[in-house]
């Protein structure tokens, strides 16, 4: 049964730093045989937010709390924004798609537009699908790094009180992720500060490059070096490769481009030391991580085989990997379960792309082949961890 929390939720700095004596030397969440242990209080149906003004409680509808982390809301006022000044789709987002593929698109985005742009019936499809806390982050088409910085953090600034605006609406169902312009590391700086300051977004959305700038860059430092002193969860989704030439049918420049823009993010951040860099970043690489924790050996050969490739990156390309967390939107249950066996259960969340036809259609019961254990990481505690919620058990937390 449902536990319940009774009473004024109040943030406490016993359950807000609790998670310190109650982590085993991994630092994930210890499990007994009976009860699940996060932050240091025994789990059951209830998640709290302590960093928000007015804490918040998220209450599972099912065995085990369901966090969606990569699921999507698009800002029509950001749009306005941007077209005002840059009319038309952004450079590259059409480049490489066929004619089918475009006639494809316009169907689909006819169709889940009201869905995509509002949340009108998202409680409703959350609901359906299982869903007990979507964590919102923007249409990937809202980067909007193509632009000028003013043009890009003005657009950044509407996107973000838009997101936040949606959870001010329903916010024991919905938290969210914001975005930055990235074209201007400062202006990156001060926008995603103001996020987490303001806004209480849990997040940052950002592309796999920006404007075919790696993040191994050495301009990208401060900002992430901002990322890891505020412990901002930073979300990395692709939108297309930015090489796709012979990808222009079947939506290649999404079915595989997506997942090698993935895999070439996280080669940079691994073999161009960012990880070494900023070991406290806290990243989750949407896609399964791409290509990358399927063939980790072939870059532990080169790593070890050739001086090019071991110049920055101080270990095995394969022991950063775990430093990473990967969403589980991988569609085939044999692939989920060698993730979870080479990857670890710990460092994965349910991810389903809603609201786009690339979503997985039943996102929990896709996870049904795992271990009780494993489902109940994998579909809420790690999310609930990297967002920065605290579970409580059926019981009033009062401020000391």
């Amino acid at each position: 049964m449902d536990a319940v929390v009774t009473g004024s939720l109040q943030c406490s700095k016993q359950v807000c730093a609790a998670g310190e004596s109650s982590r085993g030397n991994s630092g994930q969440p210890m499990l007994s045989n009976d009860v699940t242990f996060f932050a240091g209080v025994a789990m059951s149906s209830i998640v709290t937010s302590c960093r928000s003004p007015l804490p918040v409680s998220f209450k599972s509808r099912g065995r085990h709390m369901v966090i969606d982390i990569h699921c999507h809301l698009g800002i029509p006022e950001a749009d306005a924004i941007v077209q005002a000044r840059y009319p038309g789709p952004p450079p590259g987002i059409n480049d490489f798609a066929s004619a089918r593929t475009l006639e494809v698109n316009r169907t689909q985005f006819e169709a889940i537009g009201r869905t995509l742009n509002t949340i009108d019936t998202r409680l409703a499809d959350m609901d359906r699908l299982g869903i007990d806390v979507q964590a919102l982050s923007p249409n990937p088409g809202q980067y909007y790094y193509h632009t000028d910085a003013e043009t890009g953090r003005e657009a950044a600034r509407a996107v973000n009180d838009g997101m936040a605006a949606a959870v001010a609406q329903h916010p024991d169902r919905l938290i969210a992720m914001g975005t930055v312009p990235l074209q201007n590391i400062e202006m990156a700086v001060e926008e995603m500060r103001r996020c987490v300051k303001e806004l209480d977004l849990r997040g940052i959305e950002i592309s796999s490059n920006v404007g075919g700038l790696d993040y191994d860059a050495a301009e990208f430092r401060p900002f992430f070096a901002a990322a890891e002193e505020l412990s901002i969860l930073l979300f990395i989704h692709p939108l297309g490769f930015t090489h796709a030439q012979r990808m222009s049918d079947y939506y290649f420049n999404n079915l595989i481009g997506n997942p090698v823009e993935s895999t070439l993010a996280i080669g940079h951040l691994i073999f161009g030391g960012v990880l070494d860099r900023f070991p406290g970043l806290k990243i989750c690489v949407a896609h399964g991580g791409g290509y990358m924790p399927g063939y980790w050996g072939r870059m532990d050969h080169g790593w070890r085989a050739r001086s090019d490739c071991a110049e920055r990156c101080q270990n095995l390309p394969s022991s950063y990997l775990r430093k990473l967390w990967l969403d589980t939107l991988v569609f085939d249950q044999d692939q989920l379960e060698s993730l979870v066996r080479t990857h670890g259960a710990d460092r994965l969340c349910l991810g389903s792309d809603y609201p786009f036809d690339m979503a997985e259609p039943d996102p929990v019961g896709f996870h049904g082949r795992l271990s009780e254990r494993d489902q109940a990481l994998i579909l809420g505690l790690n999310a609930a961890d990297l967002l920065g919620l605290t579970r409580l058990h059926g019981a009033t937390a009062t401020a000391s």
